[in-house]
């Protein structure tokens, strides 16, 4: 039999790796995730943009019909009254372009004050790239909107696109400690829209050492469709959420966040749903975001108002759909109980986090589940 020193010297050898191990992989983040991020322009803004952007989406469902079931219909118009917007990110790069610095200053003061006002439960803003001829532009526009905010708002983040090395990210984190020294509420997400940031020169996955890079200022990574396709070399008409090249780039993004508390959020699509060809869009997006769902990234960008329907009804079919089995199958688990499954704690904890995601979301609703919600958030 082995002796009690033994077990000692085992933990003694170990203690480092447990203590790294925890740092590095913390687990999933608490709170709730949007299920979408809104871009839009900085010179587009304005203080009624959420209510405009219901507004047109309930406009585009009175005209052409809802592309969804029928028990829908009342969950998702009540979103687009109620929170059409969840997560809003307020643009100064690609669908910005460049501006002279006045210009540029203005609109990210003007930025601040619709931040201030609150009016959609997570925002942030993405800036020009950590490139050279682009850098400094990005860091003023940052600059100048925390001066005029005085703090860093609750569910803010600054969107970092074009990563291409890991020392733009620790570039990134010696930016927020410059901007708010004596606190780290700062926090910035990271586009994977390069092929640099997937794979290295040295063969390694970069985006893995970018999260770890980031000091625990990383909360997310979004992949950027269009970017990343072309720069791989696809033809335009073949750039979509759903090629080859982009799940290979988001299975990589998967696995390096895995266990991190860093959160994923898949792409868009730039098929509009509007003019003549409103509902094959419709149907478009609705396949996209339910395939994005069932591939675990419970987030992706929107760029239209008109798209908010699909999204708001491909969120919600996909939770309320596999909520009756996951709620029996949770239920048998802590019961002790036959489901006819044989379920292990790492199911378990996934059959929480898919019935947290779909109340949180608003796709259900706590009585429906047979089972007290608090234990959700302890598995």
């Amino acid at each position: 039999m082995l002796t009690p020193s033994f077990y000692d010297e085992l933990d003694r050898r170990l203690a480092p790796t447990d203590a790294e191990l925890a740092s590095l992989y913390p687990g999933e983040r608490p709170g709730r995730q949007p299920v979408h991020t809104v871009y839009v322009p900085a010179d587009r803004i304005s203080p009624d943009l959420p209510e405009r952007w219901g507004a047109e989406a309930l406009a585009s469902l009175d005209v052409h019909g809802a592309p969804y079931a029928p028990e829908l219909d009342a969950r998702v118009r009540a979103k687009l009254r109620d929170e059409p917007i969840e997560d809003l990110r307020i643009d100064f790069e690609d669908g910005y372009g460049r501006r002279d610095d006045a210009t540029e200053d203005a609109h990210a003061r003007a930025a601040a004050k619709l931040i201030a006002a609150g009016s959609t439960p997570f925002v942030g803003v993405r800036v020009k790239c950590m490139e050279h001829d682009v850098r400094r532009r990005g860091v003023r526009t940052l600059d100048v909107l925390l001066d005029e905010l005085g703090y860093v708002p609750e569910n803010f983040v600054v969107t970092l696109p074009k990563v291409t090395a890991v020392a733009q990210v620790e570039a990134m984190v010696a930016l927020c400690e410059a901007l708010e020294p004596s606190v780290r509420a700062l926090r910035f997400e990271i586009q994977i829209e390069t092929p640099q940031s997937v794979l290295g020169p040295d063969g390694t996955a970069l985006v893995a050492r970018m999260i770890h890079a980031s000091e625990g200022r990383c909360t997310g990574l979004h992949y950027g469709t269009y970017d990343y396709s072309a720069s791989c070399g696809i033809a335009a008409a073949y750039q979509a959420m759903d090629h080859p090249v982009a799940d290979h780039a988001k299975a990589v993004m998967q696995v390096a966040a895995a266990g991190t508390g860093v959160r994923l959020s898949d792409g868009s699509t730039n098929v509009l749903p509007v003019g003549d060809h409103v509902h094959e869009a419709w149907a478009l997006h609705l396949r996209l975001v339910r395939r994005s769902l069932e591939r675990g990234f419970y987030q992706g960008w929107d760029l239209h108002p008109a798209q908010l329907p699909t999204r708001f009804a491909a969120t919600y079919a996909f939770y309320r759909e596999g909520a009756a089995l996951a709620a029996t199958r949770l239920r048998a688990y802590l019961d002790r109980t036959d489901s006819g499954f044989l379920d292990e704690p790492a199911t378990a904890r996934a059959l929480a986090g898919f019935l947290r995601r779909g109340l949180e979301c608003g796709a259900l609703e706590a009585s429906s589940l047979g089972l007290d919600v608090s234990r959700l958030e302890g598995l």
